[in-house]
């Protein structure tokens, strides 16, 4: 048993050196790119710096094709959410960029689409804020939150718990590129 534990942890750590060197092979060949041509460091510039990355969609590409990065990925099974619901309120209406919702007094927020937490923090008109970047770009605000059960860039899975509403008010703000979308086509 103890040697067959030793093959698994030497097979991951071959693994994870493979991976490291590609990631780093990568950058590399980028970094020499944007050095010795014009053209490729303005396409690089151009994709890198000055769009909006979708980091939620290079996590997942990466988990796809690269296996997660954590050395608990492979020997932790996944766990199971027990907290699996859909977005409840009772009213809505335009509010600045976004939706009021009411809900239930501190209401256990769902989260409404896959992807990363790209911002905790306050936002004038909204208080306390969450930003999830989903998987198609579009980055979802979720404003009066209390409490948030997860840390800045940790990546969410859809319909699992976010956390609880300050009171009985929810607001929601759709943004892409930097415009704002119309809420209809978001709430289910």
């Amino acid at each position: 048993m103890k040697q067959k534990n030793e093959e698994k942890l030497i097979k991951y750590l071959r693994s994870l050196i493979l991976r490291s060197m590609f990631v780093i092979v990568l950058f590399l060949i980028l970094a020499i790119l944007s050095k010795t041509s014009p053209t490729y460091k303005d396409l690089i510039v151009t994709n890198i710096y000055e769009k909006n990355i979708s980091f939620a969609k290079i996590k997942k590409l990466y988990d796809k094709y690269l296996g997660g990065i954590s050395p608990l990925d492979k020997a932790v099974e996944k766990e199971i959410s027990v907290f699996n619901e859909k977005l409840d309120y009772s009213n809505e209406s335009i509010y600045h960029d976004g939706v009021k919702l009411e809900v239930n007094n501190n209401y256990l927020v769902p989260i409404q689409e896959e992807g990363m937490i790209i911002y905790i923090g306050e936002k004038e008109n909204y208080g306390n804020v969450v930003i999830i970047e989903s998987i198609d770009g579009i980055d979802i605000w979720y404003g009066n939150m209390e409490t948030v059960a997860y840390k800045l860039y940790d990546y969410v899975e859809k319909n699992a718990y976010l956390g609880t509403t300050n009171g009985n008010t929810l607001y929601l703000v759709y943004q892409k590129d930097g415009k704002f979308l119309d809420y209809k086509g978001y709430l289910k």
